[in-house]
């Protein structure tokens, strides 16, 4: 039998608890494995004296140390003390399990090195895509492949708001305190809101696609908070969402990644996902175009890919001898192909101007809109990389013209 111990009990860890209780017995049959779990660390100890296993909670970490438990499956979340935990276990020859993003996305690479020395297994799953199974189809799967691309939304918090501000035509701050009641943003929102959130998760994602070692704090990352009702009216009159995408691409030792507002068109398979849910789009030479798709957070999801890496763990499927990040690539910061951009600008400026910004484009399609409250005009520009277009909005400062917002046309 192996024991187990669960650091954390909030929405994960309770999740997790609550599956071994009801899917125990049919997950010792179906795999033939027998575990079992033995302890769980919180802070607060009076707050549990009313459970009915009461006996298995602690809050000494050093109870769970000299317990010495074949399996920990840490749920706490933030940097610290899970690293420092986690790091203990691992140089004690335990199996980790973890959902906490932030901790792999900072220490990943220096925690699986200690557990390929130590001989045990580093997982993650749940860390990524809550309930989605996205890192061992990566790893594994699609092992065949050179994957090309990643185009993501994996932030449940800020789909669900531009999903509201789409469908009910809500203000910003509505949609926010909507998903905040409905349990989808915490109180101080500014991880998710502001693409840190879906930063760590693209860059393990795009570390284990690529086998590069991606520093998230190097990817630029844009929110949605000042994306507005103007904006949203004309991606819809384009046939067009705006989505916070998460996009990753290598080529020839090049590597971009970003987190940003995008147009996608509504008919998309991206533009088609909204309210909480999360998709990733996956592009390999061999296998094409693969899409992986449902819900990214929360107490149930999370717990089943907890799970899932636990009967891995216990069926003896993990090597992580495998995972090789290399250092020696060329980071690229801005959109590097030529595509379709959208400029919001704002209109105060005199008449005669807008000839002036016409001939910034001469010669290029471009398209021009007003906003309903004619705050501002929408320009429509086509085959810029970011770094053409970002001189274009620099000649057109000269000529004391305000790009306030751009968006790629993503496709």
């Amino acid at each position: 039998m192996k024991s187990i111990a669960l650091l954390g009990y909030g929405t994960v860890g309770s999740g997790v608890y609550e599956i071994i209780e009801k899917n125990l017995e049919d997950i010792k049959n179906k795999y033939n494995i027998d575990l079992k779990l033995n302890l769980i660390l919180v802070s607060n100890l009076k707050k549990y004296s009313s459970h009915n296993e009461f006996n298995l909670f602690t809050n000494s970490i050093d109870v769970i140390k000299n317990a010495s438990p074949d399996i920990v499956i840490e749920v706490m979340g933030g940097l610290h003390p899970a690293y420092e935990y986690v790091k203990y276990f691992l140089e004690h020859s335990k199996h980790v399990i973890t959902a906490n993003k932030d901790l792999i996305a900072e220490y990943g690479e220096e925690l699986m090195n200690i557990a390929k020395h130590n001989n045990v297994s580093l997982m993650f799953e749940a860390s990524v895509g809550g309930g989605i199974p996205i890192l061992k189809p990566l790893k594994e799967c699609l092992g065949g492949n050179n994957i090309e691309s990643i185009a993501a939304i994996i932030n449940g918090t800020t789909n669900f708001i531009l999903s509201k501000m789409y469908d009910e035509n809500m203000g910003y701050f509505e949609a926010l305190k909507l998903a905040q009641d409905a349990g989808f943003a915490e109180s101080d929102p500014t991880s998710d809101v502001e693409g840190l959130d879906a930063s760590r998760k693209i860059s393990i994602l795009s570390s284990l696609a690529y086998s590069k070692k991606i520093d998230w704090k190097k990817i630029k990352t844009i929110g949605i908070t000042d994306i507005n009702l103007n904006d949203i009216t004309n991606a819809k009159s384009k046939k067009h969402k705006i989505k916070l995408l998460a996009i990753s691409k290598q080529n020839d030792g090049d590597v971009y990644l970003s987190v940003r507002p995008v147009f996608v068109h509504r008919s998309s398979s991206i533009g088609k996902i909204d309210n909480e849910f999360n998709g990733v789009v996956i592009d390999g030479d061999s296998v094409g175009n693969l899409m992986f798709y449902g819900k990214g957070a929360g107490k149930y999801p999370t717990a089943s890919s907890i799970f899932g890496d636990l009967i891995a763990i216990m069926q003896n499927q993990v090597d992580n001898s495998n995972i090789k990040l290399s250092s020696d690539f060329n980071f690229i910061k801005n959109f590097p192909l030529k595509s379709k951009w959208v400029l919001r600008i704002d209109t105060n400026f005199p008449d005669e101007t807008t000839s002036q910004i016409l001939d910034e484009f001469s010669n290029l399609p471009i398209t021009i809109d007003k906003s309903g409250d004619n705050k501002s005009l929408y320009i429509t520009v086509s085959e810029f990389t970011e770094d053409e277009l970002l001189e274009k909005i620099e000649n057109l400062k000269n000529i004391s013209v305000k790009v306030t917002k751009y968006f790629l046309i993503y496709e």
